[in-house]
């Protein structure tokens, strides 16, 4: 009796588990393609673009890693120019992203750089972030000084890649301030960088069916959102579009967006009365297949946490002693400050 129970376990145990099996080949599998890779592979027919809505928002919204892994080594370049209007007061701002990109897409080098500054000409805010040889570095660009030191960052986190599509997309983030509605037209071909692209002119078109979507309500502090997150808020939830032109020129055998110039207005309605955006955007992408001539900084801050203890923190912004010592030192007759742990 032993021996025939001993038997059908044998029996079983050489059956195999259909579950057990395909979890093997999943895990000794090769490995499946970086995402921006796989999509690079994927035939987007630039003729259909304006008939088909699908292929118009994978155009229009292609990331950087996708955008190098199709067309190679390039640079870019675009200007937003912003100004909104309340009432009698009007105020600008003008956005200018860079993207200087290398062969080897997903994994390339590349130094992007955002900054802005105001209709007056004031130096608003900025970043510079670059990776080269898989090191990554950041600098602010901001100030009356210009470009701050840059700083490694070991610990990249994502800042780089996040980095690289932001100033990439100005065209899918002028798309998305638009409720999606850019309206393409076929107009025929032109050459733009000595290569054939698809010209399409760019109008408003209809609301999009799916564009009042549900979403969970969001967190809300205990004390209520702030007056900027509830002008945000606003913003985004009661922009209207009014009027929409342009063209876009997108590559005959890439599909990546060559070239591109809009412009717009939208109206956000308020008790306080109506308020008015006006954009426009220029972008380009140049130097096609050429690589940039990229440089690690020479001199450079080192990836670290933030100055151990009050004192070191005081010395690091520069903030000197009272009796005019250095923190963490003596004062004159007495005993030494201790660190904070």
């Amino acid at each position: 009796m032993k021996r025939f129970v001993f038997a059908i376990c044998l029996a079983l145990a050489a059956c195999p588990d259909p579950v057990d099996k395909a979890a093997k080949k999943r895990i000794f599998s090769s490995e499946d393609p970086p995402q921006a890779v796989a999509a690079a592979q994927q035939k987007l027919p630039p003729e259909d673009v304006a008939s088909n809505p699908a292929i118009a928002r994978r155009v229009l919204g292609m990331s950087a890693a996708e955008a190098t892994e199709r067309i190679g080594a390039h640079s870019y370049t675009a200007s937003v120019n912003w100004e909104w209007s309340a009432g009698k007061k009007t105020v600008g701002l003008k956005e200018t992203r860079e993207l200087q990109a290398g062969p080897g897409g997903m994994s390339g080098d590349f130094l992007a750089r955002l900054t802005n500054t105001t209709n007056a000409g004031d130096v608003g805010s900025g970043l510079e972030v670059l990776r080269l040889g898989g090191n990554v570095y950041a600098r602010t660009t901001y100030g009356k000084d210009g470009a701050g030191q840059f700083r490694e960052r070991k610990r990249d986190r994502g800042i780089a890649e996040r980095m690289r599509d932001e100033a990439y997309g100005a065209v899918r983030d002028f798309d998305q301030l638009f409720r999606g509605r850019l309206l393409l037209t076929a107009k025929g071909t032109q050459t733009i960088e000595g290569r054939l692209c698809w010209k399409y002119d760019v109008s408003l078109g209809p609301p999009l069916s799916g564009d009042a979507k549900t979403l969970p309500a969001l967190a809300a502090p205990r004390g209520g959102a702030d007056d900027t997150t509830l002008r945000r808020r606003a913003f985004f939830d009661l922009r209207e579009p009014k009027t929409l032109t342009g063209e876009v020129f997108v590559d005959s055998e890439k599909s990546v967006v060559l070239k591109a110039t809009m412009s717009g207005r939208m109206s956000v309605a308020s008790d306080g009365g109506d308020a008015e955006l006006r954009l426009s955007l220029t972008s380009a992408l140049t130097n096609l297949g050429k690589t940039p001539e990229l440089k690690a900084p020479q001199d450079f801050l080192p990836d670290e946490d933030k100055p151990q203890g009050i004192a070191a923190t005081l010395l690091r912004f520069g903030i000197e002693r009272g009796d005019g010592g250095t923190p963490g030192t003596a004062p004159a007759g007495g005993p030494a400050e201790p660190e904070d742990e």
